[in-house]
């Protein structure tokens, strides 16, 4: 079982002029705060190379972020919000951004007390009216509809707006529609960015593969849930929220080639250390490709990383698969032994975060120097701030 982590030991003060409200101009310019052998040092994040172990492999998550905020008013002049999480009729993200006529999805409504079920709303484009009816309540499905034949991927880019975390305190401007993606996102439906990526640019990226460093792509799809706050003190209690992921079989060779793995991100550490689990569950017969929050407490295996790994390789292989896709909920605490990295390229966190709470399974108590550092020597926080590279303690 897990041990006992409460939300009140994860605090630390953090004032609102040290959260990022813009990024840099140079995206590469930002700070690299390094924490490597128990000792910390400082770089710019344009540097990272140097500090990558050559023959190591980096893992990157490449979702992309989309316009996911939509609005709409009820005949009564009552703005109700709707920010996509997950599509729901077709059930696939793909399927669902090609939709021409109508798709359902699971959403965040703001409002929602005074839209009533099964009544639709009008918003007027250009090409015609979309529609949006109120599917059901309780599971905050909503439908959308639209004659235009456009596919929902062109339509949200009409209508949408890009929905900026709501740390930032501001309205979203057309320069975020840019400066919010990274350079290699690929794969729609993420609501919000792999922050940790959008430090890299197409230079940095050459002279890492320059170095002799192998870079391999995940996908998952950042949902919402990555906001919300912690609000029970004993963290066990607090909801993970479901997100979707994709790895390719040539990813899942990367990971068994390679045995310094550096993951990009919280995101892409989630999906790693998640397809580790998924390898157990096969090794079990159990073909669900989802894995609960508390599941890494729950079970007790042997396997090594690269023989998890193989498992889920063995299995695409038999079955002609080269994609896999699959769910997560996993909570990474402190006390979680991490089994697919040696280190971590990410932003710096909110006080009393899950985002923290991971940190500290990577480099324990060290967290508190780390960022009581990173405040000292003025870096700037969270989505539009600066990086750091850490390693695992040994």
């Amino acid at each position: 079982m897990v041990s006992l982590v409460r939300k009140s030991d994860f605090f630390f003060e953090l004032h609102e002029d040290q959260i990022a409200k813009y990024p840099l101009k140079k995206r590469d310019q930002s700070k690299l705060l390094c924490y490597q052998n128990g000792q910390i040092t400082h770089r710019k994040f344009s540097e990272v190379s140097s500090i990558l172990p050559k023959d190591s492999l980096l893992i990157m998550n490449n979702a992309k972020v989309i316009p996911a905020r939509l609005y709409f008013k009820r005949k009564t002049g009552a703005l109700i919000e709707v920010l996509l999480l997950e599509p729901v009729l077709p059930g696939s993200y793909e399927k669902s951004f090609a939709s021409t006529e109508r798709c359902q999805w699971k959403c965040i409504i703001g409002n929602s007390k005074k839209w009533k079920e099964g009544e639709y709303l009008d918003l007027s484009i250009q090409s015609g009216v979309v529609q949006a009816r109120l599917i059901s309540r309780e599971d905050k499905v909503v439908e959308l509809s639209w004659a235009s034949k456009k596919s929902f991927t062109t339509l949200i880019q009409q209508i949408g707006e890009l929905p900026l975390p709501p740390y930032l305190n501001r309205k979203t401007e057309n320069s975020d529609t840019k400066s919010y993606q990274t350079v290699f996102a690929k794969n729609e439906g993420s609501v919000a960015a792999p922050t940790a990526g959008l430090h890299f640019t197409d230079d940095v990226l050459s002279n890492i593969v320059d170095k002799g460093v192998a870079i391999n792509e995940v996908t998952l799809h950042v949902g919402a849930g990555t906001f919300l706050p912690v609000k029970e003190d004993d963290v066990i209690n607090h909801e993970m929220h479901r997100e979707h992921f994709e790895v390719r079989l040539d990813a899942l060779n990367a990971l068994i080639k390679h045995d310094q793995r550096i993951a990009v991100g919280t995101t892409s550490l989630r999906v790693l250390e998640s397809l580790y689990w998924i390898g157990f569950q096969l090794s079990q017969k159990d073909e669900s490709f989802f894995v609960s929050k508390l599941e890494p407490y729950e079970n007790k295996t042997k396997l090594t990383y690269k023989e998890s790994i193989g498992i889920i390789q063995s299995y695409m292989q038999t079955n002609n698969l080269t994609v896999i896709e699959a769910a997560t909920e996993i909570l990474i605490l402190p006390d979680y032994e991490l089994k697919s990295i040696v280190g971590l390229i990410t932003n710096f966190h909110l006080p009393e975060s899950t985002l923290l709470m991971l940190i500290a399974s990577l480099v324990g108590e060290e967290w508190k120097d780390i960022y009581e550092t990173a405040k000292a020597e003025k870096y700037r926080f969270l989505s539009y701030g600066d990086s750091s590279i850490l390693f695992k303690n040994s």
